[in-house]
């Protein structure tokens, strides 16, 4: 990723930010931006990688669970109080794993809030300021799982869903504007996710390799393709990827059946 690529965002808030996905952006945009804001619940990771980082940035912490009320006030305010932001990564997610008749209804719940909740109030309180400026990005990190059926992680894949369907019409209401929105669609990632204890059960062994990716390069897409032209608002990364989400399309278009009418 090419720092011309990556200037214009001077300030920048990423939820999720001490692993995986959301630290990768962290390490990728801490070398061109003046301001960062990384958000995560765990106060050591996040005060490592902010030491860490300081020497490229300023960085601001805030230690926050966006599954609750309390921390999605927290980080609204936030963003409300400092610079106006030049990108918004919504990255912060988990999922359960299990068949939905057994699940613990307040998992569910708790992911509903994280997923979307917090995506949506997160980027109210950034839009006003982008559009004053007509400058600024969002990306929301969902995943080729909102496209396709996925039994035993059902809620993960619908709260995905939303997000490819909101980033979608987010970008078209935003059509006449300079803003960008970017849904960022990966797969079977290398992050901790899978290691998580609402994830217990998933046996990483059965994905074949050639599927996984590293977080560095799922990010690298990402940032690429916010900073390309034409602007694309749907980056699933890896071919293996866009193959998965071409196959689920066309499974959901011949489930709606042919047409029906015409002329007789």
């Amino acid at each position: 990723m090419d720092r011309e690529t990556l200037s214009g965002f001077q300030h920048v808030l990423i939820t999720g930010a001490s692993a995986g996905i959301g630290e990768a952006y962290a390490r990728a945009l801490a070398a061109t931006a003046t301001h960062m804001v990384l958000v995560a619940r765990r106060q050591e990771r996040l005060e490592t990688l902010a030491k860490e980082l300081a020497e490229h940035c300023e960085i601001g912490i805030v230690i926050a669970d966006l599954a609750t009320t309390e921390g999605q006030i927290r980080v609204v305010e936030a963003i409300r109080q400092g610079p106006p932001l030049d990108l918004l990564i919504n990255n912060a997610g988990f999922s359960t794993l299990g068949p939905f008749a057994q699940s613990d209804l307040d998992d569910e719940f708790k992911m509903l809030r994280l997923h979307q909740e917090a995506t949506l109030a997160l980027t109210r309180a950034a839009l006003p300021m982008m559009l004053e400026r007509d400058r600024g990005a969002v990306i929301n990190v969902a995943s080729v799982g909102g496209f396709a059926a996925l039994p035993s992680v059902a809620t993960y894949a619908a709260t995905k869903a939303f997000l490819v369907s909101f980033s979608r019409s987010l970008r078209a209401e935003l059509a006449s504007s300079a803003l960008r929105v970017q849904c960022l669609c990966p797969g079977y990632t290398k992050t901790e996710i899978h290691s998580r204890d609402s994830f217990q059960g998933f046996d990483v062994d059965r994905v074949p390799e050639e599927l996984w990716m590293d977080a560095e390069t799922v990010v690298d897409e990402s940032l690429q393709a916010l900073g390309g032209a034409p602007e694309r608002w749907l980056v699933v990364t890896g071919d293996g990827n866009r193959s998965l989400v071409t196959a689920a399309l066309q499974d959901l278009s011949s489930s709606v059946g042919p047409s029906q009418g015409g002329p007789d």
